[in-house]
This record gives structure tokens, sequence and C-alpha cells, in this order.
């Protein structure tokens, strides 16, 4: 796989610096799938490579947490010829909007852009089992988690990095004044 990662990075989806990622923790590198769905062919390759991954499984629907599952979840659903749909944060908690509805006993994949901590994929897994749908599995294009077992269920992803990730009080970079850059902003830490 590691032509999917030179890949990634052809295509900008790999930066270095110093990150504060969503978990809230930091890293030297972070991992912005947005840039591979830049090139719409690239993401069908990539995202097929990921669907080849769960031959076999019966899947009724695609969902992925916003804003990074969005297109994943669209494209995985493309794969696997099945529904998409994407729950969205309200009042902090994730939830269906949009007329988007989950059956009862629907079977559903969640897949993310990146894992790092799983926490997003977690809180989509229990808004699918709270609306009586069968969670099938978890996928998604970068695992960088550090978790053996981080879901209950079966876990695919594309590809495996292992990245450092620090407590803020932990992160060397903190320690010798590199400012952070909050990804998706222009936030910097002062």
């Amino acid at each position: 796989m590691d032509y999917l990662i030179e890949k990634f990075a052809q295509l900008g989806a790999i930066k270095k610096g110093h990150f504060l990622l969503s978990s809230g923790k930091h890293s030297d590198t972070y991992i912005q799938c947005a840039k591979i769905f830049e090139y719409p062919l690239e993401a069908q390759n990539i995202v097929n490579i990921l669907a080849q991954k769960l031959y076999g499984q019966k899947v009724d629907t695609v969902i992925g947490p916003a804003i990074g599952g969005i297109t994943v979840a669209y494209e995985m659903a493309r794969a696997l010829g099945v529904r998409a749909i994407f729950a969205e944060r309200e009042k902090g908690i994730f939830t269906l909007r949009r007329g988007f509805e989950i059956k009862e006993k629907e079977k559903l994949l969640v897949v993310e852009d990146v894992i790092t901590t799983g926490g997003s994929a977690r809180e989509v897994i229990d808004l699918v089992r709270n609306l009586n749908g069968e969670v099938i599995g978890v996928a998604s294009l970068v695992d960088r988690s550090k978790e053996k077992d981080i879901f209950d269920l079966p876990f695919y992803s594309l590809v495996k990095i292992d990245l450092e990730i620090y407590e803020e009080e932990d992160c060397p970079l903190c320690k010798i004044g590199i400012p952070y850059v909050k990804p998706g902003s222009r936030e910097l830490k002062k």
C-alpha cells in the first residue's frame, strides 16, 4: 500500500508542520483527504480499492459524519451500489437531517476519511443503533489510530499510517515554540 501513500502525497493529502487535530491532540503530520476529492476520478479509484475489502458484506446504506465523511460516504455508496447519507451535528450531537432516515434493521456501513481516535465514527454508530439500524462495520481511507481494537465492529481501512500524536502538554513542537495550525482555519496559536 506504499503506492497509495505516495498517491495521497501527490494529491496533497499529506501535509507536514504542527497541527491541532480535531481530537485536541497535536501532530507534525496532517492527513487532509479532502484534497483527494479535488480529483473525482482519483477519488473514485481510491475508494473502489477500499470497497473491495468489503466484498461479501451486506450493506444497505453508507453513512458518514459531516464533514469529512460526506464525500467518502458518497463514493463508497457509489462503489457498493447503495444509498449514501450523512450525519450532522446539531447542538453538538450527531443527528440525521435533510429528510434522511434509517429503517429498522437496515444494515449500515459507517465511513470516515481519517480515523485517529474514532470518536466521530463511534458517535455515528450510536446514532444508527439508537435508530434501530444495524452497523455492519466501519471503513476509513486512513487509519492513524494507535489502539489495536478501536471499534467493537469490523474495521476496514485503506492505509495504516503511524504518526506521532501528542497531548498538548507533551508536544515537542509546542515546547520549542512552533505555532500550530488548526486545519480548516487560519487560526494560529499565539
